[in-house]
C-alpha cells in the first residue's frame, strides 16, 4: 500500500482519454509502469560491478565468488552472483570477458 502511494506521487496524475479529466493512476497501471525494468540499465550495472570486482585481488572474497572458487560452507540467504550470469550479460551487450576466464585463472 505504501509503495503504491509513493508511485502515485512519482508518476503523477493521468489525463483520461475519453473525458479529458485528470485522474489518479489505478494500481494495475502503476504495476505496468513500475514492473518493466530497463534491461540495459540492469546489464550495465552488472557489467560495472564485474569490472570493479575484476580489479580486486584473487584473495578478496568477492572475486572468489565471481570466478566460483569459494571455500567453506554456503552462507545463509539468497544465492550469490555467479560468473556465468555476468558472462551471459557481457555477451548480450557484445563485450569481452574482462580477462576473467575461469580456465586461465589457475
Amino acid at each position: 500500500m505504501f509503495e503504491n502511494r509513493v508511485l502515485k506521487i512519482m508518476f503523477g496524475p493521468k489525463r483520461d482519454e475519453v473525458t479529458g479529466e485528470w485522474r489518479k493512476l489505478h494500481n494495475e497501471e502503476l504495476n505496468d509502469l513500475n514492473c518493466s525494468p530497463n534491461i540495459v540499465r540492469v546489464i550495465k550495472s552488472r557489467t560495472r560491478w564485474a569490472g570493479h570486482v575484476a580489479c580486486m585481488g584473487e584473495r578478496r572474497g568477492v572475486y572468489r565468488v565471481l570466478v566460483g572458487k569459494t571455500e567453506g560452507k554456503r552462507s545463509l540467504g539468497r544465492p550469490r552472483r555467479r560468473w556465468q550470469y555476468i558472462k551471459m550479460d557481457l555477451h548480450e551487450v557484445g563485450r569481452g570477458g574482462y580477462g576473467l576466464d575461469r580456465s586461465s585463472s589457475g
